[in-house]
């Protein structure tokens, strides 16, 4: 007798449909766990973190990848590491900078992994750099063999707060900021503030307005840390007091708290409180599944302003412009007030980040918040300040809009000191 159309359902998820079946459905899910840890000393030979796996055991061979200015500061530091642990490795050693973040390196990476042999699943990655470096590796780690394990040791605030925690990678491509990419993330990310203090204080502003971000869109103490502590966090390089020498008797209290070890002192609580925002917004949102996103705060305008400016902008430096026009827009519409928008700026100017840039016209902005729709799905998700530590998302910004208020924002920079 011949059955009817029915549906019928095994325990592992697969669906199959007719009879004699015509259709399957596949449904299965891939759990997605990783570490973040803060760590002290990774370099120390005595400090045997880089070498344990998720298990805890150790392995014998490592593939390295680093880049130029990573290399001439930490290189020798590195391989007597390794030397030292009695570890077969090789150090392949990138191209710094944004405009080498390509998929020439991304190949870079994969022929080494071939030439060094490595075992897919035994000897991970491990890259030691700032946030293109990790973006580059992972890229690379995602795509051969289909997926091998990588670890990311963030040498930048930028890598340390916001690259570094995620589970994006990806590669510029067609003139665009990171067309090419996957959802990949690291097996361990291992934060090691102390490279903070090889860093410039232009590289230290550059992380310093991701951390501005989440402070915006959901952290208000966040701010008033920045707004209280940001000259310092900039000269001390965030290092914590012990590192940056005795705190005076006229310090804050917190400060001097902080160096008896009875509080977090103001660099510990920033970068804290900016990765624990961060990672909150993501976790539930991994995937971008949900294309309203606040951590995007920042990031509507910049990826084109960025590219257009390339080498003259480090990414952090278009994000601020990015969210300077976005607190003057918002502004603008009765979400932030005047005060707020001024405190924005100030901290912003405290900080080191620029308020403006000449690529702020209307062709680039337009342009970009076209870019923008298209990356998300029809829709500007645009998201906008409410105040200092809150957003909401709009759709309805016109190009007129932005032209007025990139040229509000013009007049007001000239008069914000950086």
């Amino acid at each position: 007798m011949q059955q009817d159309t029915q549906t019928m359902r095994n325990n592992d998820g697969l669906f199959a449909v007719g009879s004699p079946v015509t259709h399957w459905s596949v449904q299965t899910s891939n759990p997605v766990q990783y570490e973040i840890r803060a760590c002290e000393n990774l370099l120390d030979p005595g400090n045997s973190t880089i070498l344990e796996d998720a298990s805890g055991s150790s392995g014998q061979r490592r593939l390295i990848v680093t880049d130029g200015v990573v290399d001439s500061l930490y290189g020798d530091r590195v391989r007597a590491y390794f030397d030292h642990h009695g570890v077969e490795h090789r150090v392949l050693v990138l191209n710094d900078g944004e405009t080498h973040k390509s998929m020439d390196a991304v190949l870079q990476v994969t022929e080494a992994l071939d030439a060094f042999g490595i075992d897919r699943r035994r000897e991970p990655v491990i890259a030691i750099g700032g946030g293109v470096l990790m973006d580059i590796v992972g890229f690379a780690a995602s795509l051969y063999r289909r997926s091998t394990p990588f670890i990311r040791i963030p040498t930048t605030l930028i890598g340390l707060v916001d690259a570094g925690v995620g589970a994006k990678t990806g590669v510029n491509h067609n003139g665009h900021k990171n067309r090419l990419g996957t959802y990949f993330p690291a097996d361990r990310t291992l934060l090691d503030r102390s490279f903070l203090a090889t860093l410039d204080a232009r590289h230290i502003s550059n992380g310093l307005a991701e951390i501005l971000k989440i402070a915006l869109i959901k952290d208000a103490r966040l701010f008033d840390l920045l707004e209280q502590h940001g000259a310092d966090l900039l000269r001390n390089k965030l290092q914590s007091p012990a590192a940056v020498g005795p705190t005076p008797a006229d310090a804050p209290v917190d400060q001097r708290l902080a160096a008896r070890g009875l509080h977090l002192d103001p660099a510990t609580e920033v970068v804290e409180r900016a990765i624990q925002g961060m990672l909150e917004e993501l976790q539930p949102n991994l995937w971008e599944k949900v294309l309203e996103r606040v951590v995007d705060y920042g990031h509507t305008f910049s990826p084109t302003i960025e590219m257009h400016a390339l080498p003259a902008l480090l990414h952090g430096e278009a994000v601020a412009v990015d969210m300077a026009l976005t607190t003057v827009l918002a502004e603008r519409r009765g979400l932030v007030s005047s005060y707020q928008r001024d405190r924005v700026l100030d901290v912003m100017a405290r900080l080191g980040l620029p308020v403006w840039h000449p690529l702020c016209t209307p062709e680039v902005l337009g342009d970009a918040l076209r870019d923008t729709v298209r990356h998300r799905d029809g829709k500007q998700r645009l998201p906008l300040p409410v105040g200092i530590g809150s957003a909401l998302f709009v759709n309805d910004v016109t190009e007129g809009e932005l032209a007025a208020a990139a040229e509000s924002l013009a007049a007001l920079g000239s008069g914000v000191s950086r």
